[in-house]
């Protein structure tokens, strides 16, 4: 076998498996968590400065107005002007990234 043929073949191995990759990516139709938490933060900064946050990374079941959702359950903190530091919870569409809930938590 000449060097051509191995390049050949470990070009079109490489191309088929990024393929399938991006093909599996586009069937599961799910955000990664990660990309969701950055789609939540990017959409919140209205409520101060960022000082901590965290996702879940399992999708869940979320009920909202009789329409079931698959989504990411996650949490901000953010300061104000202020400086006043407060907490709030977060429900994100796994499919489209769209924010259905962001909850003030309790004092």
């Amino acid at each position: 076998m000449s060097w051509k043929n191995f390049a050949v073949g470990i070009g079109a191995g490489v191309a088929v498996t990024l393929l399938a990759k991006n093909q599996l990516d586009k069937t599961e139709g799910k955000l990664s968590p990660e990309k969701a938490l950055k789609l939540v933060k990017g959409k919140a900064t209205h409520l101060g400065t960022i000082e901590g946050s965290w996702i879940h990374m399992i999708a869940e079941e979320f009920e909202q107005d009789k329409l079931l959702y698959q989504v990411y359950r996650g949490g901000i903190t953010a300061t104000d002007e202020s400086g006043k530091m407060e907490a709030y919870e977060f429900f994100v569409d796994a499919s489209s990234g769209t924010i259905l809930a962001l909850n003030k938590q309790g004092d």
